[in-house]
This record gives structure tokens, sequence and C-alpha cells, in this order.
């Protein structure tokens, strides 16, 4: 469900989704967003309306220190990077490879931020990053996967920001005269429900799944039995 806050372009609870027991995902528990740096006042107050509890940032320390949001340094927002500073310049060619080396190279730090989902105990959790898609869209995926979500509903929400974000995309590319750098800004930018399915696959093959990599990540059962709970109405 998408919903209304202004200066938001990509911000939706993800409750309604469906589990394969029959159930459903519980409105008002997870939220996914891009980045509440553009927040507007009304959005600000519209985000405080809305029960949320925590917010997740997923950015790096450099994101953030260029581009607080209104809840940067509250008692609401909890910082969780995906990568490490200490880490080298992936410089991966392609979203996929970019987005399967941060799962390899910090899988504790996903598994971080998946925890700080299932431990908030009342309210709805907020992630996001900048644009919320592809890291936020990483985390959504492995606490949705916990939850029982079938794949191809896992899929059909992260592409719905496809057409949420196709307007920022279209205005970034007439903002850059070089036509010859337009490719691998639709690269990175693009959201194209094949990279989730592809970064999936990935899961699969290397670590048995999103449960077996949040476990080597160094969550325990009793954590993922906790996110069940919360997600799930």
């Amino acid at each position: 469900m998408d919903l209304d806050w202004p200066g938001c372009r990509n911000v939706r609870d993800v409750g309604g989704l469906p589990t394969g027991d029959g159930r459903v995902v519980r409105e008002g528990v997870l939220i996914r967003a891009d980045s509440l740096q553009y927040l507007t006042a009304d959005g600000v107050e519209a985000v405080r309306r809305s029960g949320v509890a925590r917010i997740l940032d997923l950015r790096g320390d450099g994101e953030v220190a260029i581009a607080p949001t209104p809840f940067t340094g509250t008692a609401l927002a909890v910082r969780q990077r995906l990568v490490d500073p200490a880490d080298p310049d992936h410089g991966q060619p392609t979203i996929v490879e970019a987005c399967t080396w941060m799962l390899d190279q910090r899988p504790e730090l996903f598994a971080a931020a998946v925890k700080a989902i299932a431990d908030e105990p009342d309210g709805a959790v907020v992630v996001h990053c900048h644009g919320g898609k592809d890291r936020t869209g990483m985390v959504v995926a492995l606490a949705l996967s916990v939850a029982g979500v079938p794949e191809d509903e896992i899929v059909a929400d992260y592409y719905l920001t496809q057409s949420r974000l196709a307007g920022w995309l279209a205005e970034q590319l007439a903002e850059e005269p070089d036509a010859s750098k337009h490719p691998e800004m639709i690269e990175f930018r693009d959201t194209r429900a094949e990279s989730i399915v592809a970064i999936l696959r990935h899961l699969d093959e290397k670590y048995g799944g999103p449960e077996a990599y949040l476990l080597h990540g160094g969550l325990t059962a009793a954590d993922l039995r906790q996110l069940r709970a919360r997600l799930v109405a």
C-alpha cells in the first residue's frame, strides 16, 4: 500500500502481502521508503502520524553526513550501514554483482538490519536507503522471505519501485548531457524484476536460501521466530 509522505517518491507499507500458509503480512509493521532527507514539513508530520516506532537508515556514513534526514540523531533513528568503511571499493559492473558483493562481504550487517526489524516491540519499522530500491529491497526481501511470503510476491513488491522512481530517473538522465554515461546510470538506478530474482538465486545457491544466509550472518532461530511473529498476522 502506497503511503503519502510529501517529499518521498517511493514509500509503501508491505502489509497485506500473502504468506504461503494463507495468512498475510500485518499492516503498520514494515514500511519501505526512499531517503527521508527529502521530506517536507508535512511529510515529517505524516511519518509521525503513521505510528512509526523505528527508522532504519541503511546509508553509509558519508551519505548521512551529506544528507541527514529530519530524524537523524533522534530516538527514532537507527543507523545500520550495509558496507563497512574498511571494505575495498567493489567496482562491480552491474547492479546484481554489486548487490551480491555486499551480501557476501558483510552478512553480519544484513543480519543486524533484519534483527532491527524483529526487535522493535511495537509500531512500524521504516527501512530506507537513498532510492529505496537495492539496499532497502534486499533487506525487505530477506524479511519477507522469513515471513513466508512467496518469491513471486517479493519480486512484484521490488518491481513496484521502478514505476515509483521512473520520473526521477528521467530527470537525472535529462540533467546529464554526456549520453555515454546514461547506460551506467540506467544500470544502477533502474529497478528490474530480474535483478532481485538473480539476487535471490545467489542466496539459494551459495547459502541455501535467505534464512540460511541470515543464520550465517549471526541471527538465531529465535530471532527468525520473533521476526515471523512480528510480521505475520
